[in-house]
């Protein structure tokens, strides 16, 4: 009875977004916390055992709130996050471990440049894992009411996990939004693909290679990645089109982007039936890609728009690309004129998700469709000349 309780658990604690209460009193939520745990078959043994010494991580929430980084522009992010260590790095770590990238390739259809791109932007290839306590930060951020309905089932997957004896409460560390090992895997991805790859017995994220690339690669399949299939290629373009039909949320076929204009780059486009978003990430002077169906399989890994295009253009440098062509775009906005646009866009009735400085998908759409409102070219990068229009 006991088993078929704790197999119960483990459905909920794949498939919950329960969130459940945040912020208030601590003791409160831990008290909440440790019910669900009850109900759901864990004895008093293992779960005062999984929160002895549990506390809140204010450095946690400070890193939460201050990702700077993710409010560069393409051309100048990419190019810090794709360092020529990293690339170096990258050629050799593909070539020592070119059996197991090849063996994954064969199972689960994932290249071996995307997982490397992964392992890279990540931890450095395993060298830089993180220092916060996992348990610790995973309750500090469901308490904390930013993204509990994110977190709160997180702490669930830490005490199965426990419970199977592949996670130790008050020494294992990873970042501080509770990704563990060398591929960044949150607890209820690290239960749902976890691989035990090198076949020692336990899914070892942090010191086994292996089993961190079989496990992102299995991740990744179940995450919708096809075989066989592109994810991002750089263009160039022979005419001018109209610049509001770029974008994640439009997509033609490639026989239809090459009517319009578009050629590769470098390559030849793939076959014509193809589906793709031609994306501009400073407008229509900057760097140009056609972005397929597994371009949208990295969004499930992180939700940033610049991290996901600078991981997918790695992918393709450690597979043979050359690196993007930063063109010559338009001078983009500072923060607090960032600001100043979602405001105004706002009172016109746009919806710009937060006014924070932050240029993302809700703040792009917004502004293409402004900008064609204005007879603009709808390209939607934000400048100066915009803001001074509205």
């Amino acid at each position: 009875m006991q088993l078929v309780i704790k197999v119960i658990a483990l459905i909920f604690i794949l498939n919950s977004t329960a969130s459940g209460n945040c912020g208030g009193n601590f003791t409160q939520f831990l008290e909440d916390i440790k019910q669900e745990f009850l109900e759901l078959g864990y004895t008093e043994l293992e779960i005062s055992a999984f929160l002895k010494g549990v506390s809140l991580n204010p450095k946690v929430l400070e890193a939460d709130r201050a990702q700077a980084i993710f409010q560069k522009p393409f051309n100048e992010f990419a190019p810090r996050l794709i360092s020529e260590y990293r690339i170096i790095q990258g050629f050799k770590n593909l070539k020592k471990y070119s059996s197991t990238f090849n063996e994954i390739k064969q199972i689960y259809g994932v290249s071996p440049g995307v997982l490397a791109s992964f392992w890279a932007l990540e931890t450095d290839f395993g060298e830089v894992q993180g220092d916060f306590n996992t348990r610790d930060a995973l309750v500090t951020l469901a308490f904390d009411c930013r993204r509990p309905l994110l977190f709160r089932p997180q702490i669930f997957a830490a005490l199965e996990l426990f419970s199977q004896n592949q996670f130790k409460p008050n020494t294992t560390k990873g970042a501080w939004a509770g990704e563990i090992g060398m591929v960044q895997m949150l607890p209820k991805d690290i239960l749902k693909n976890g691989v035990d790859a090198d076949g020692d017995g336990k899914i070892d994220l942090q010191s086994s290679a292996d089993d961190a690339l079989f496990s992102a690669a299995r991740m990744l399949k179940s995450l919708g990645w096809q075989a066989d299939e592109p994810w991002l290629q750089e263009v160039s373009l022979i005419q001018n089109l109209d610049w509001f039909e770029t974008g994640t949320d439009k997509v033609k076929t490639i026989n239809e982007w090459k009517k319009l204009g578009v050629i590769g780059k470098y390559y030849d486009l793939p076959r014509e039936s193809k589906i793709a978003s031609l994306i501009i990430p400073q407008g229509r002077k900057g760097p140009k890609f056609l972005a397929f169906s597994n371009f949208h399989v990295f969004f499930e890994w992180n939700k940033s728009f610049i991290y996901v295009l600078t991981a997918a253009q790695f992918a393709n440098q450690l597979e043979g690309s050359p690196p993007f062509s930063p063109g010559n775009p338009n001078k983009g906005l500072n923060k607090n004129q960032m600001k100043l646009l979602q405001a105004k866009l706002k009172e016109l009735g746009y919806d710009v998700g937060a006014v924070d400085g932050i240029l993302g998908a809700k703040t792009r759409r917004s502004v293409q469709k402004v900008q064609k409102a204005l007879n603009q070219p709808a390209d939607a990068w934000p400048t100066i000349e915009l803001l001074e229009l509205l």
